[in-house]
């Protein structure tokens, strides 16, 4: 029986692993796509400590790997199909049909993009609505692009595609930007950067294509078209809980419920990265959760 099932192959799930092996428990690391989660779309980390160049995402996903591999932990590259975790051993089941059993579980799932829910956003998905600047940007080079949000990602987003496209819109809906001081100056600064405040989407606009968006202004009421080549979407974050929805307790936003021990409402269950309900969601948060965790489940297996 493996000692620690650790879900998702994030930093969170990369750090945990790290930590499991180390302290000698037997680690097994399940990953549905590849190693990193989220930050391999991040074209520049620039406050990971002791990184001050500001590595991408994708180089910093491998350089955790390596670190993980070194301990002896590769991921496994496979879905999860179910996970039973109320008994003392753990039962995950995997999209290759295999099931096996653990004496503790980490939760790592990390997050996906919070949608915005208007008319056309799922039928123009792919055909000009995006939710990953750094993966698709490069479609947009020479043209214009309009970002959704007035967080640290969509600035980071709208900072990413100035430099590729001829105009960049960013489209938020109070008159002050959420990012932090150093991006939000930055692209206030930056000369092909447009701000649309005060405004939501109401619908993304094409039938083949995105045309445009139509925008509502939130103090006036008032209803505008932006053309535009592209949308990127960037409000946020949800928690993958599916998997686990009914066997550990959840908070309002969706998100797992810990103790500073990362341990959930289950024995033997544990939590770590976006997943879970943290006030931070950063890498570096990500990397602490999972080594937190990883400490007190080995505690939990040599009980």
């Amino acid at each position: 029986m493996t000692d620690i099932a650790i879900i998702g192959g994030g930093p969170a799930g990369l750090a945990a692993s790290l930590y499991a092996a180390r302290g000698g428990a037997s680690v097994r690391l399940i990953e549905e796509l590849f190693p990193g989660g989220q930050i391999v779309k991040t074209h520049c980390i620039e406050n990971y400590p002791g990184a001050p160049d500001g590595p991408d995402g994708y180089a910093l996903a491998a350089r955790l790997e390596e670190h993980a591999a070194k301990a002896g932990v590769t991921p496994e590259y496979a879905g999860v199909v179910s996970l039973r975790l109320s008994e003392s051993e753990k039962e995950i089941t995997l999209s290759t049909g295999e099931t096996f059993a653990a004496k503790a579980v980490i939760l790592c799932m990390g997050a996906s993009p919070r949608q915005i829910g208007v008319p056309g956003e799922r039928e123009l998905t792919g055909k000009g609505v995006s939710y990953c600047a750094t993966c698709d940007g490069a479609f947009y080079r020479g043209r214009t692009a309009t970002v959704i949000g007035g967080g640290d990602t969509a600035i980071s987003d709208a900072l990413y595609l100035s430099r590729l496209c001829k105009q960049v819109y960013v489209v938020h809906r109070r008159d002050r930007l959420r990012a932090s001081a150093v991006l939000a100056n930055a692209a206030l600064q930056t000369e092909n950067i447009t701000f649309v405040w005060n405004s939501v989407p109401e619908a993304f606009l094409g039938t083949e294509r995105l045309t445009g968006v139509r925008l509502k202004n939130t103090a006036t009421g008032e209803c505008s078209e932006l053309q535009t080549d592209g949308v990127f979407v960037a409000i946020g974050i949800v928690p993958r809980t599916d998997l686990i929805a009914g066997q550990v307790a959840l908070a309002r936003d969706g998100s797992i419920e810990t103790n500073e021990r990362m341990e959930t409402s289950v024995p033997g269950v544990f939590a770590a990265g976006d997943v879970r309900n943290t006030p931070l969601r950063q890498v570096v948060t990500a990397c602490a959760d999972g080594a937190v965790a990883a400490t007190y489940a080995i505690e939990a297996v040599r009980v």
